[in-house]
């Protein structure tokens, strides 16, 4: 088993990101049309919040995600992205080894986590991307 292994080498690079200043709907969209369950907020390269498809269905019961018809986006309107962002929230390097970001997943409550070199967002890297890995060194 490779050991000592970075997460740069599981992480997501291309990552799908919105500006703070975004409304909740882009937020949404973003999150569908990517098919990806997390989202950065940033603020220029500076990672200042984290929005998750949980945190959105907390608001719209899930009627968003389901494609049910009807649902209340105006709940949506209401509210701005720094009112549902998790704020400030825990980001690891690139460098740190993939077993100590598994340490972390199995601690913690985050399913999530941005990678975050000299305060530039370089990458997320999620329970699944550690999931994947733990499953390629069985092959």
């Amino acid at each position: 088993m490779k050991k000592r292994e970075p997460i740069s080498h599981i992480m997501t690079k291309a990552v799908v990101t919105a500006n703070e200043k975004d409304d909740l709907k882009t937020v949404v969209e973003k999150l569908k049309k990517n098919t990806i369950r997390h989202i950065p907020i940033v603020k220029g390269k500076e990672v200042v919040g984290i929005i998750s498809r949980t945190d959105v269905n907390r608001l719209t019961f899930g009627a968003l995600f389901e494609g049910q018809e009807g649902a209340d986006e105006a709940i949506l309107d209401m509210l701005n992205i720094s009112q549902i962002m998790t704020s400030k929230p825990r980001t690891v390097p690139s460098d740190m080894i993939i077993k100590d970001l598994a340490e972390i997943f199995a601690k913690e409550d985050f399913h999530a986590l941005p990678v975050v070199d000299h305060d530039e967002l370089k990458g997320i890297v999620t329970t699944t991307d550690v999931i994947k890995y733990l499953l390629e060194q069985y092959e």
